[in-house]
């Protein structure tokens, strides 16, 4: 057994195929789209690359055959280094515990403290997290892991460090009555405006995001701001994965004070493209959209001074509406909700939500 990094455009092959030979009989799996992955390891696409930088690799056993894969990376944040290791998936527990541990060392001849595992080389939102347990199919860019994996990560000194929740909801389940009370708050005082995204107004509306993402998520250790330029040209990639009824904007007085950002679960679509998003498999999405009847919360914030005055039940509200005018949508996912967010997890118990999946984040500190 060895191990190689990966440079080459065959190692590359092989590192991406490798999920897809682990997971062959396995109906609930559903390939990531490799150009997704690629972007993460891209200088140009991934902006992880401005204070930090990665590596991968893949084992092979004596036949030249891979079977393991993982990648490491660290960023400098605040005065603080982040490593953590992710894109791991291998077929026996030796194969496991060589690739990590080459991981580690990679890691530690960095500078590296602490590392955070499985986790990826940029947002939170993608990549992000052991799959422990699971009621339904993994969701875009959501880490689908062999149930083996925990007890051979647990084993070599790793601990649970987030709990990360997803839960659903369907219009027979939302709990109609409570929240309409709670949001009359706010939706009966014309200080208080609710609207959904308008792409007429696209600049706009990124102005109001970056002004209340930058504010909602300072208190991050690893929080980086946000900046204008960079989310309009997620709001323009998004546009084909988007209804923008769904995307809700609170203000008061004019202010923006909060987001819902919700897209559509593309990956009921995806998971017949074998992970290749060729220009025949987009004009094959673009003529199945239509089909798509699960919505993805990916991201609620609303900025601190306005918490607890009935604004998350307003935009909650004004999503049930557009919903039901919509008249598509059946389901909704609500993803990464770490269990440091207490008060999350009781809003989503008190909507009717069910937990469907549970992702771990671990970490290991070098002495």
């Amino acid at each position: 057994m060895r191990i190689a990094e990966v440079k080459l455009k065959t190692e590359i092959k092989e590192f991406l195929d490798l999920p897809a030979r682990i997971y062959c009989d396995d109906p609930h799996y559903i390939e990531h789209i490799r150009s997704d992955i690629e972007a993460v390891f891209d200088p140009k696409q991934n902006k992880a690359f401005n204070n930090g930088t990665t590596r991968r690799w893949i084992a092979l056993n004596e036949n030249g055959e891979c079977t393991g894969r993982i990648a490491a990376f660290y960023q400098d944040k605040r005065s603080k280094r982040f490593g953590g290791w992710g894109f791991f998936d291998a077929f026996e527990r030796d194969t496991t515990e060589m690739l990590i541990k080459h991981a580690e060392d990679w890691l530690k001849g960095k500078e590296c403290k602490q590392i955070q595992a499985p986790v990826n080389f940029g947002s939170r939102d993608s990549y992000w997290g052991l799959r422990i347990k699971a009621d339904s199919a993994p969701s875009y860019q959501e880490n689908y892991h062999q149930p083996v994996y925990q007890q051979w990560i647990e084993d070599l000194g790793y601990e649970r460090e987030i709990e990360q929740t997803t839960y659903e909801i369907s219009h027979q389940d939302f709990n109609f009555e409570r929240f309409s009370n709670i949001s009359q708050r706010t939706l009966k005082n014309s200080d208080y405006s609710f609207v959904s995204l308008d792409y007429s107004r696209i600049n706009q509306f990124a102005r109001d995001f970056v002004e209340i993402y930058n504010q909602a998520w300072s208190f991050h250790d690893d929080f980086e701001p946000l900046e204008e330029k960079e989310l309009l040209a997620r709001f323009k990639e998004m546009k084909a994965a988007v209804i923008p009824e769904t995307i809700i904007f609170a203000y008061h007085q004019e202010r923006p004070i909060g987001f819902f950002v919700n897209m559509l679960e593309i990956n009921q679509v995806f998971k017949d493209f074998n992970g290749e998003l060729t220009l025949w498999n987009k004009l094959r999405y673009l003529f199945r959209r239509g089909q798509i009847d699960r919505l993805k919360g990916v991201v609620f914030g609303v900025i601190p001074d306005y918490h607890n005055k009935g604004v998350e039940a307003g935009m909650i509200m004004k999503l049930y509406r557009e919903a039901l005018k919509l008249n598509n949508y059946k389901v909704m996912e609500l993803s990464w909700i770490g269990d440091f967010n207490p008060k999350m997890l009781s809003m989503l118990k008190s909507l009717g939500a069910r937990l469907i999946k549970t992702h771990h984040t671990y970490f290991k500190k070098f002495s």
